[in-house]
């Protein structure tokens, strides 16, 4: 499967709010980083489930912009803008590594 083809699922879903085709694009083994933290900030996918369940998906006005993407080989790299979250919408680069057309890793960068 093509790694930005998986993304850009992923990203559909996301806007969608509809966890189920969300999480079907993420390894069972997904990690999720935040730097500057080292350690994973969510480890597997059912713990990314219960985070989007309880963090993302439940705010009736969630979007993610897709203001720009890179495709570099099996990394894919998104700036979005993120409404519906906080009170102000806010920027996130976020790098997707796909592999057996899986997402298994992503590193979120906030502007703030």
């Amino acid at each position: 499967m093509d790694p930005e083809t998986v993304v850009q699922r992923q990203l559909d879903a996301y806007n969608a709010r509809n966890l189920e085709r969300f999480l079907a694009e993420y390894s069972d083994s997904v990690r999720v980083y935040r730097p500057p933290e080292p350690e994973p900030a969510i480890s597997g996918k059912a713990a990314l489930g219960e985070f989007y369940a309880t963090q993302r998906f439940n705010h009736a006005r969630l979007h993610a912009e897709l203001l720009g993407r890179m495709v570099l080989g099996s990394r894919i790299i998104d700036h979005e803008r993120i409404s519906g979250v906080r009170a102000q919408p806010f920027e996130v680069a976020v790098v997707y590594e796909v592999a057996d057309g899986l997402i298994q890793r992503t590193w979120s960068f906030a502007a703030e």
